[in-house]
């Protein structure tokens, strides 16, 4: 039978405690254990419960229960299966989703299976549905915007980034709120999500009547991201790697003596004289405060890499290792990794990780970061390698402070990036940014400007982080990013590299974050001496210098846009790069759209992700007419059609009737 607790319905059985709670407005939480349910840590639902309306729960002589949370409505059947249904005044209850009605012998739709440590593998299994179109999940470079019919793993990896959260085109968004490797597989016939080690079921699932209310309710549930700094709106110049400081200082006054715009300037990995040291090497950077502020007078602002991994002699490793700070391998000791370390002999040394889900430890690193790099000047930090970095051989044997790696490991960027974020808040600065490798749910309130590795340069990879983007988008990070064209590779003296090169540099003006960056040839070895080849804007030659100049000034204009979006997403969730169908869900075409996006509620933005395409179809959603920023023509929307796409522009269409109607984009 089921019983009241608090606001929702339990329901205790000999081999299952089940639990239904209203979570937000119309939202619940689920929880189901073997034993006993967990309340702490809640992950990312650990921010104090929005306000949940007037919930009412009922439970009935029957065996049956049943809970009402504003529009959504959990149907408890006597054998434990749950049923969510769009309700409310003046709707026919519909369902948004139900827990798979298991075949005769079989077992439920929740499966604990005991690993004889005290931890479980949990399976959750759903209905599948046809025509379910299912996006977020975070960052899946398979190169599709909908995730049907595929198997997701969860799990962090470079380019690959776990965000357990999904919107679904039937009107539900709903969190896995598990921080353990595992899979969801989205089969025709059923959803099932895997962790592999954990403790309980935990899942959140909220009903809307569109993809904004979904994502609002998403954002209210594990957190608003902070507003982006004015700052962080330009354009960003990178590269592998500016070895010096009168290297890097030459790019930017390069930038000034050009007349181009240039906001960020970003310092790369092996900058220090130890890894673990955080802090500038004297011998190459021998006044980074002096370097700072020249950057400051040029109005360029400085990033610096942060890498998670420490050398034994390094300054921070005693003190770290003292107080827990450190990665434990479950074989014993400490858990390492070999990685490049300064010294003439360009050696591999056996590498410690810092523990990012340790308090003290968090404390120690911001400690440093503000003592070696704040307190001259740096205004944000780079998190790379913060999956973190680990061969899949060694990344289970990991166990942190906040318990093995195959149970919570899923978690460490998100904690990472927390350092940062808890130590510019404590200090009055309440617009955290971190550019960072990984994330996690509810990562967007720690400030978190999310990239997508080390990709290809190619065009294929382009088409691909188009979708792969979209994805990230509908997780709830509002501010996300490639480096533009590709990472690993692409020859600046060959055009049809330059080309790539163009058409991306084009893809990032109207990117969240614009950002160059690449290991450009000639490559070397990875080594801690090593840098890649030019990749300023200035390097790929005569035609294609004066069309990157051209959307750097583009990018200038765009800046008052972007900062309105940026407070939009503070207060929504809303993100300012997204799918079609988030601004036009009654256009069916726009749910079918992968290679077009929204940037806001006004531009609409078609890249051109093909080798020598001059022309491309472009989709002009219904309920909208639309300018084309080359010939300033009106079109109604709710059609198709070809648009010239010469190698200066790619198709930008502007909303009528917005506030950006009648400005210069092209």
């Amino acid at each position: 039978m089921y019983q009241h607790v608090e606001a929702g319905i339990e329901r205790r059985t000999q081999g299952e405690v089940l639990r239904v709670e209203p979570w937000g407005l119309h939202a619940v939480r689920v929880r189901a254990a073997a034993d006993t349910i967990d309340d702490g840590p809640s992950w990312a639902l650990d921010l104090p419960v929005p306000g949940a309306g007037k919930a009412e729960a009922h439970v009935r002589e029957d065996g049956t229960a049943r809970l009402v949370n504003g529009r959504i409505t959990v149907e408890a059947d006597g054998h434990g299966r749950l049923r969510f249904l769009r309700t409310g005044e003046g709707h026919e209850a519909r369902e948004l989703l139900a827990e798979k009605r298991p075949y005769h012998g079989c077992p439920g739709p929740r499966v604990h299976t005991p690993r004889g440590d005290g931890t479980y593998t949990a399976e959750q299994t759903f209905e599948g549905y046809d025509g379910e179109r299912i996006h977020g999940l975070g960052q899946q470079p398979h190169g599709s915007l909908d995730h049907k019919g595929r198997v997701i793993d969860l799990v962090q990896r470079n380019t690959v980034v776990s965000i357990p959260f999904l919107h679904s085109s039937r009107g539900y968004g709903l969190l896995w709120n598990n921080p353990a490797t595992g899979r969801v597989e989205l089969a025709a016939d059923a959803t099932r999500w895997v962790a592999e080690q954990t403790r309980q079921v935990d899942y959140w699932i909220v009903a809307g009547d569109t993809p904004a209310e979904i994502m609002a309710a998403y954002a209210d549930a594990t957190g608003h991201p902070p507003l982006l700094p004015d700052w962080a709106s330009g354009f960003w110049q990178s590269k592998l790697r500016y070895r010096t400081q009168d290297e890097l200082l030459g790019v930017a006054r390069e930038h000034h003596r050009r007349g181009l715009p240039l906001s960020v300037i970003v310092c790369d990995f092996f900058h220090w004289t130890r890894m673990g040291d955080w802090s500038f090497d004297p011998e190459d950077w021998p006044d980074p405060a002096a370097m700072t502020k020249e950057l400051d007078s040029l109005g360029v602002r400085l990033v610096v890499s942060v890498w998670p991994t420490l050398q034994d002699d390094s300054a921070n490793y005693e003190a770290l290792r003292a107080c827990g700070g450190l990665v434990r391998d479950s074989h014993g000791g400490l858990l390492r990794h070999h990685w490049p370390a300064r010294g003439g002999d360009q050696r591999y040394l056996p590498m410690a990780y810092y523990d990012a889900t340790h308090p003290r430890a968090r404390q120690l690193l911001w400690e440093q970061l503000r003592a070696n790099y704040a307190q001259l000047g740096v205004s944000a930090f780079w998190f790379d390698a913060c999956e973190p970095d680990l061969p899949p051989s060694l990344a289970p044997r990991a166990v942190y402070h906040a318990g093995p790696g195959p149970q919570v490991g899923n978690a460490y960027g998100h904690e990472h990036a927390r350092t940062v974020a808890d130590g510019l808040r404590a200090t009055g600065d309440d617009r955290p940014l971190s550019l960072i490798r990984s994330a996690w749910a509810g990562s967007q309130r720690h400030g978190v400007a999310l990239w997508s590795g080390d990709i290809l340069p190619t065009f294929d990879s382009l088409a691909a982080q188009v979708r792969t983007g979209l994805n990230v988008a509908m997780s709830g990070i509002p501010w996300w990013h490639t480096d533009i064209g590709g990472f690993l590779g692409g020859n600046p003296d060959d055009p049809g590299y330059r080309e790539l090169l163009i058409r991306w540099f084009q893809y990032g003006t109207f990117s969240p974050v614009m950002r160059l960056h690449g290991d450009r040839e000639p490559n070397q070895p990875f080594s801690a001496r090593m840098s890649g080849g030019p990749n300023e804007v200035w390097s790929y030659g005569e035609q294609a210098y004066p069309v990157l100049r051209d959307h750097l000034l583009l990018r200038e204009r765009l800046r008052p846009y972007l900062h309105g979006l940026a407070e939009t997403a503070h207060r929504t969730g809303a993100p300012p790069m997204r799918p079609l169908f988030f601004d036009f869900p009654d256009d069916e075409t726009a749910w079918d759209v992968d290679d077009q996006y929204m940037l806001g509620p006004d531009l609409l933005v078609a890249p051109v992700i093909e080798a020598g395409a001059r022309e491309r179809t472009v989709h002009l959603p219904h309920g909208a007419r639309w300018i084309d920023t080359a010939t300033g023509t009106e079109h109604e929307g709710g059609k198709t059609l070809p648009v010239a796409a010469p190698l200066e522009r790619i198709p930008v269409f502007v909303r009528a009737g917005s506030r950006l109607a009648g400005t210069q984009v092209y």
